[in-house]
């Protein structure tokens, strides 16, 4: 009779292979081939005000952003390019639209790439042997953005609309173009407000090239819809292993897009976890107000970059299963609360005193962790019932 292993079933790591593209640098984040998926945002001043732009550059680099996009839409802009890309701490790329000559401005002024919408820069195919000229010249890498609010014209006469087909060809033509000048050193994006349409256009790309692809939904709208759009377009594509970098599109300070770009990241075991809060909704089941513990847990631990796991449980059904498979946890019922330890037992405590046990066994933890050198694992805090 052949034994049957009642044991725990393997899980993935991740979901699929990633697709192979060349790899660029982009100032010194690499970008494409092995290199991890990176988050970008961009940024809400006027470029020409040096000071404010470096300042939320500043916060977006504390916050994860890993490459930021600049707008360069007048003169006063592109003056301001050289000390920016300079003083910056992450890699800046400049976005062009309507005038050429300031892509060999942000070229010039040494910005770690150009983005450039070959949509709606007038006579921008004549110019492509000179720009491809002075980015091989300066090892400045160039991003084709097809947006489907600015496709060219000739492309949405020939589609009706902005169809994935349509944001194909015109990033690949594009491609094309440059590539006739011995110049590869691209990544594509062909950005859509539909995340359905937007991901059949990526999935169309990814299989008639090599190049890098950074992924958004443009004009995903305000903070909750955008980041739905964006979860649900980004994990589709990235569970495939297509895409190289991201940046989510929100109605929302730049800070905000970063913050979601990475928990998606985190969420496909694409970037390393650190603290992970996990929560029940709660229900009828509950013997403690688990909103409540959750926002003073996670109050009471913001900054920890551990990869811990904490379990906040409000009943006795999933409680004690979930609270002993984190790192730390606690099962809450009848107005006191078991607290786990790795899986253990090792004390019962009131309700009153749940948060700050918690605060203390964590602080614990950390110190433990970081005295092994810990750096790698996935943390989380569940709170759950």
């Amino acid at each position: 009779m052949t034994a049957i292993s009642l044991g725990m079933p393997s899980v993935p790591t991740k979901l699929a292979e990633r697709r192979q593209s060349r790899q660029i640098q982009v100032g010194s984040v690499a970008v494409g081939g092995d290199a991890p998926v990176s988050v970008q945002s961009m940024t809400t001043t006027r470029t020409s005000d040096i000071g404010a732009t470096l300042q939320q550059i500043a916060e977006l680099t504390a916050s994860g952003c890993q490459i930021v996009r600049v707008a360069c839409p007048t003169q006063d802009d592109a003056d301001a390019l050289s000390t920016i890309a300079r003083k910056s701490q992450i890699p800046v790329i400049a976005d062009i639209h309507f005038q050429p000559k300031y892509v060999f401005a942000a070229i010039e002024a040494g910005c770690a790439a150009v983005r450039v919408n070959p949509g709606n820069i007038k006579q921008f195919d004549d110019k492509v042997k000179e720009i491809a000229k002075a980015a091989k010249d300066h090892g400045t890498p160039i991003r084709i953005g097809v947006n489907a609010g600015s496709l060219d014209r000739r492309l949405l006469q020939k589609y009706g609309k902005a169809t994935p087909e349509a944001l194909v060809e015109s990033a690949l033509w594009e491609a094309s173009l440059f590539e006739e000048h011995d110049f590869r050193d691209i990544k594509i994006s062909v950005k859509h407000n539909d995340p359905v349409v937007m991901i059949e256009a990526y999935k169309q790309l990814a299989a008639q090239c090599d190049y890098p692809l950074h992924l958004g939904v443009t004009e995903a709208g305000p903070a909750f819809q955008g980041t739905i759009k964006s979860a649900v377009a980004f994990g589709a594509l990235l569970s495939q292993g297509i895409g190289d970098t991201i940046r989510v599109s929100l109605s929302a300070p730049p800070a905000e897009e970063v913050k979601v770009g990475l928990q998606i990241l985190e969420s496909l075991n694409l970037k390393q976890r650190g603290l992970e809060i996990v929560s029940c909704p709660s229900c009828g089941r509950a013997q403690v107000d688990v909103y409540k513990l959750a926002e003073e847990v996670t109050a009471g631990l913001t900054g920890m970059e551990v990869p811990l796991r904490v379990a906040v449980m409000g009943c006795v059904v999933n409680g004690p299963g979930e609270a002993r498979e984190a790192d730390l946890g606690v099962a809450s019922g009848n107005g006191k609360g078991q607290i786990f330890v790795k899986g253990e037992v090792i004390k019962t405590v009131p309700e009153s005193k749940i948060v700050e046990t918690l605060i203390e066994e964590a602080m614990k933890l950390a110190e433990q962790m970081e005295a092994a050198g810990t750096e790698s694992g996935e943390p989380s805090v569940s709170v759950a019932g």
